[in-house]
């Protein structure tokens, strides 16, 4: 899948401000106690995760599948980062050499099982962190509501779990498999919500919002969803909307023997 440089622009101040703060901030902790950190961001877009994490210390290797996108990224982020032109779904490849941390911005609720499967081996490989935010959860409200939202919510809810290029998507599943998956694998994990939560001064995001969703709710055969668009449209000057995601952070736990080691002797 790919995404237009005005959609994420559209979205950008929405998920700076959801990102949960305390999981941001220790995301920066962990990269300022390396010495010389490299951070992989997955489906990096125009380096919205670059910008959100603000942090100078790092190198930063952007990898998306869009060649346009990776362009307007090395425009605003300057000649300091590099840039790669991959397929993510070729997991093998994604270029994990010298990583600190790898992140990804509204990715994982896009990917399978068997794709976060196979990237959750690699970073348990090289022992790399992963900070994930802004994973769709399944929680899609509106203030005031229509009758038809519920119908409109769980449409858009099972189209989210067809194919997204990464095979069967989990949806609003995939944060929390993610979490379960690095769990499993002896990592230390944190979760926290990070809704968007729009007003009527989000208008204009909530309008391509609310096309996005009815254009995906009609696609899986529900025939009110042209009717549900027209009145959330007319309305959306006046509405509050809130749509939920997950944040994860996960980062490898210490070895054992890093624990036990003696301090070095002062002389």
């Amino acid at each position: 899948m790919s995404f237009s440089s005005e959609w994420l622009d559209l979205r950008e101040k929405a998920d700076i401000a959801a990102r949960d703060a305390s999981v941001l901030a220790e995301v920066r902790r962990f990269l300022e106690q390396a010495s010389a950190p490299v951070v992989v961001d997955l489906g990096s877009g125009t380096g919205s995760t670059l910008r959100a994490i603000g942090s100078s210390h790092a190198r930063w290797r952007l990898v998306d599948h869009d060649p346009v996108l990776l362009a307007e990224a090395a425009r605003r982020s300057g000649p300091d980062i590099e840039t790669v032109e991959l397929d993510l779904t070729r997991t093998a490849d994604i270029p994990f050499e010298s990583a600190t941390l790898v992140t990804a911005s509204a990715l994982f609720d896009l990917a399978s099982a068997s794709w976060i499967d196979a990237l959750a081996d690699r970073l348990v490989t090289s022992q790399t962190g992963l900070y994930a935010a802004l994973s769709y959860d399944g929680i899609l409200e509106w203030v005031p509501s229509d009758p038809g939202d519920d119908a409109i919510r769980d449409a858009f809810n099972a189209h989210q779990r067809g194919e997204k290029s990464f095979g069967p998507a989990l949806g609003p599943d995939g944060a929390g498999y993610l979490a379960n998956a690095m769990r499993k694998r002896g990592y230390n994990v944190t979760t926290a919500r990070s809704p968007w939560r729009l007003g009527p001064a989000d208008a204009e995001l909530q309008r391509a919002l609310v096309t996005g969703i009815a254009k995906a709710a009609g696609e899986t055969g529900v025939e009110s969803a042209d009717a549900w668009r027209a009145r959330r449209l007319a309305a959306a000057s006046q509405l509050h909307c809130t749509v939920g995601h997950l944040d994860v952070l996960a980062l490898p736990a210490p070895r054992p023997d890093a624990l036990h080691m003696p301090s070095p002797r002062r002389t």
